[in-house]
């Protein structure tokens, strides 16, 4: 890790760990251009070891390393729980930041940097909260599977999803997994809430594809592959995706309407969400979203191309990915080509039961009286890969957050931050729960 001038030994250890961890620059492109994971994969793996814990390191490729670990629990007779998260972080253009993004800098009572949130943060509390429990010589009360992965901002090819087909040995005996994107708090009608993750949309990324007729730029061409692509683009990022509710979301909504005072009859599905702070996250889970993300055509200003490309995120309720697709190829028509470049399952685990109550019992020592509702990610996570072994995945990243915060616009966003006292709330709720649970 590059050496800094500002060490502050006396900084608690999740903030200082986080901190350490952003100042690994693991970004990740996609398409198979990463910095890679395995210095900040080499750091967690020492943190590890200094808990007296044996790790394993995989590299599913060069420098794209994920660590693991197992934590012996106090009754081995139960199924085990996977604790996780990744150490990649998407890319950050520093000329829009108001901080060098890798620097982890203290300002404001906040740790700043990519990762900060998306998942640094996480990664440094799950060490933190084991250091505690095995520091005190105690044991969690069940085996805990941690682990650290590689590569889930371009979906988990070579990090969750190639341990599970080529290393699935390491989650034997889990049953259900914790990773990031919940457990944090919300803002509704004035009163503290959290969120817990019990579900995530399925996920489709497309590449539309046009050809034409390659010609001089000043002809007059009726055949533009820009063009044609453009209007398939265009019909696309503007299609207005009508509400559709699962068992969770009916679940939030009837909580938030709880909270509220209303009759969740009465009130739109999209006015409930948009009473959160949350709403950034919550309208996007009530529907299906597909949003443009790149384009790619021409190689001269006075040529015409005959290809071009663009890019569509399209994030689907579970189970609904093939229905979306048949419509997507109806709004761009047959002059559109569209290829599949990833896609991944959608999620939703019970929200009750045993692992649920004791997410809420964690919360109600530390944060008394507040509600806990569940929630569909409108994102996706590695559980997604460990679904294949039968595992369910929850998000379970809790932080107390300040009710101003934007905390949904800090993730991939521009000055990604996350409090101070945040973190340590979040050890201590972790620790917690992996004692009782």
């Amino acid at each position: 890790m590059p050496e800094r001038s500002d060490e502050t030994p006396e900084l608690e250890a999740t903030a200082r760990i986080a901190r350490d961890l952003i100042r690994f620059d693991t970004t990740n492109w996609g398409g198979g251009r990463s910095n890679g994971e395995a210095e900040a994969a080499g750091y967690v793996e020492a943190e590890l070891q200094k808990l007296g814990l044996a790790t394993r390191m995989f590299e599913s490729e060069p420098g794209r390393a994920s660590v693991l670990a197992r934590v012996p629990g106090a009754d081995p007779a139960k199924p085990a729980l996977v604790l996780h998260g990744h150490l990649d972080v998407v890319p950050a253009d520093p000329a829009n930041w108001s901080v060098d993004p890798f620097a982890g800098e203290i300002r404001d009572g906040m740790l700043w940097g990519r990762g900060a949130v998306d998942m640094k943060d996480m990664d440094a509390m799950i060490l933190t909260a084991l250091g505690d429990i095995l520091g005190s010589g105690r044991q969690p009360a069940r085996d805990v599977i941690v682990g650290f992965f590689a590569d889930e901002e371009a979906g988990g090819l070579l990090g969750a999803h190639w341990l599970v087909d080529h290393h699935p040995e390491v989650f034997d005996g889990a049953a259900e997994a914790i990773s990031e994107v919940g457990g944090y708090s919300i803002t509704v009608g004035g009163r503290r809430a959290y969120l817990l993750q019990t579900g995530e949309k399925s996920l489709l990324w497309l590449r539309l594809v046009a050809t034409g007729e390659a010609a001089h730029g000043s002809r007059l061409i009726h055949d533009n592959a820009i063009t044609r692509l453009a209007e398939a683009v265009a019909r696309i990022g503007r299609t207005e995706w009508p509400v559709r509710l699962t068992g969770t979301t009916r679940e939030l909504l009837a909580g938030i309407a709880g909270v509220l005072g209303v009759d969740p009859v009465r009130v739109s599905a999209d006015e409930l969400a948009l009473a959160t702070s949350a709403s950034g996250f919550i309208t996007a889970t009530l529907r299906t979203t597909s949003n443009p993300t790149g384009l790619a055509a021409g190689y001269k200003h006075n040529v015409i191309p005959d290809r071009a490309e663009a890019l569509i995120d399209v994030r689907t309720l579970p189970g609904e990915e093939e229905a979306v697709l048949a419509e997507l190829r109806g709004i761009v028509g047959d002059e559109i080509r569209i290829e599949v470049v990833h896609r991944d399952v959608g999620l939703e685990s019970p929200t009750s039961g045993p692992l649920v109550d004791a997410a809420r019992a964690a919360l109600a020592v530390h944060d008394p009286g507040a509600p806990v509702f569940p929630y569909l990610m409108s994102g996706g996570t590695d559980n997604k890969a460990l679904s294949r072994l039968g595992i369910a995945g929850y998000g379970f990243a809790p932080l107390r957050l300040p009710a101003e915060l934007d905390f949904p616009g800090m993730f991939h966003g521009v000055d990604e931050r996350v409090p101070l006292d945040a973190l340590v709330f979040g050890r201590q709720v972790l620790r917690d729960l992996l004692l009782e649970y």
